[in-house]
């Protein structure tokens, strides 16, 4: 009887560990979402900063085509620079795995 109990004990103990190491996983996963979000954030923000400032300085009669031509490169830019931080980061990540 006690031994059962015991087994259970142990068996619930377990489960409890396996919970814990997938909550583990899961809080990492989440702050690398977060931290991609943020730096999404500053560069939207800095993005913004700098088209308005454009836009402020030209005549109220601005070429809106050039300035959506200009907002898309930037997007464009941002889409590559992106992608480089991804993998420098996945290199990074291999390259300290060996």
């Amino acid at each position: 009887q006690n031994e059962k109990e015991l087994q259970d004990v142990v068996k619930q103990q377990e489960e409890k560990m396996l919970q814990l190491i997938d909550k583990s996983g899961e809080v990492t996963r989440l702050k690398g979402e977060v931290s991609q979000l943020k730096r999404s954030l500053q560069r939207v923000e800095t993005e913004a900063k700098v088209l308005w400032e454009e836009l402020r300085g030209q005549e109220p009669k601005a070429d809106a085509t050039g300035v959506q031509e200009r907002v898309l490169l930037r997007q464009e830019v941002d889409k590559l620079r992106l992608l480089l931080l991804e993998k420098e980061e996945e290199s990074s990540r291999l390259s300290s795995k060996h």
